[in-house]
């Protein structure tokens, strides 16, 4: 007798991501993330992603020495207290960011809550932009954590931050950890270079990619609003959405609102569709050296 074929297990999970506008009270700012985090929990949430270093304006527009005062160390950090506070009592995930302080260097920083309010660890940012507007380097050193993945209540998630989301590496590394679904908090607008540019349909189109490539969800948070620094102003184009595993958007946000996004994916079934489609299986690593170097030569040139 033929036995039946194995009906692959159901373990669904429900992600959300979320967007709003950041002023200088910070105190508004904490408290309108708690909002949205309470708003996605009542539509049935368990991990919800806030934007990209939402206590505060992003405010590498500008290279100014006093805004380093912004950075605080991870451990008693009050921000990440509260949200364990929150995820603890809402039994939800909470990727944290935050800008680090750690004894004489900053980073741009992911604290990982997990739903009993546990902190899982630390995520700094690895790829630092530098350009009008977005003078990370200014304040942050490339961050020494490697890309982990974080095993929480609900799934093992991989959080890569912002400018990280450009280079398919960070999400390609995630998905050989074992994360089952991609996170991106983002700040990201207008180029106050040039006028005329718009990245807001390339930045959806790369990490769809990730999606699709790595056969996983992934979810994007990002911020709305107008930030006016002292060299320039930035016009951040919202538009956080979820993809599902083929890269297809499930759900996105306008580019001037305050929103919760929701989707709830079966991680079991896809991991049965990732493992048979056999992207994995038919890696060749052998074949990648080149990806270790900077200009495609893995022997150097004399």
């Amino acid at each position: 007798m033929t036995a039946s074929p194995t009906v692959p297990s159901s373990r669904t999970v429900t992600v959300a991501a979320t967007q709003m506008a950041c002023s200088w009270d910070r105190a508004a700012n904490v408290d309108g993330v708690e909002s949205l985090i309470r708003e996605a929990a009542a539509k049935g949430a368990q991990i919800i992603l806030p934007q990209e270093l939402f206590e505060t304006p992003y405010f590498c527009k500008d290279q100014k020495q006093s805004l380093f005062e912004l950075a605080a160390p991870a451990e008693g950090h009050p921000v990440i207290q509260r949200m364990q506070s929150l995820a603890r009592e809402l039994s939800v995930v909470i990727p944290v960011s935050f800008f680090e302080k750690a004894r004489n260097a900053y980073y741009n920083s992911m604290a990982m809550v997990d739903a009993d309010g546990s902190l899982l660890g630390l995520y700094r940012k690895s790829h630092i932009p530098d350009g009008p507007g977005y003078q990370e380097k200014f304040y942050f050193s490339p961050g020494d954590t490697g890309i982990p993945v974080f095993k929480t209540r609900y799934a093992t998630i991989g959080c890569a931050i912002c400018w990280d989301q450009w280079f398919p590496e960070t999400a390609r590394v995630m998905a050989l950890r074992g994360a089952e679904i991609l996170l991106y908090p983002t700040a990201i607008g207008s180029e106050p270079q040039d006028s005329s540019i718009d990245s807001q349909g390339h930045w959806t189109r790369v990490m769809q990619g990730h999606a699709g490539a790595n056969l996983m969800p992934l979810v994007a948070s990002n911020r709305v609003g107008v930030e006016q620094g002292e060299s320039c102003a930035l016009t951040f184009y919202g538009s956080s959405f979820i993809a599902g595993p083929q890269g297809e958007i499930v759900a996105q946000a306008d580019r001037e609102s305050r929103a919760v996004l929701t989707a709830t994916f079966d991680l079991d079934r896809i991991a049965a569709q990732r493992a048979s489609w056999g992207i994995f299986r038919d890696r060749r690593p052998e074949l990648y050296g080149a990806i270790l170097t900077l200009d495609g030569e893995t022997t150097p040139r004399r």
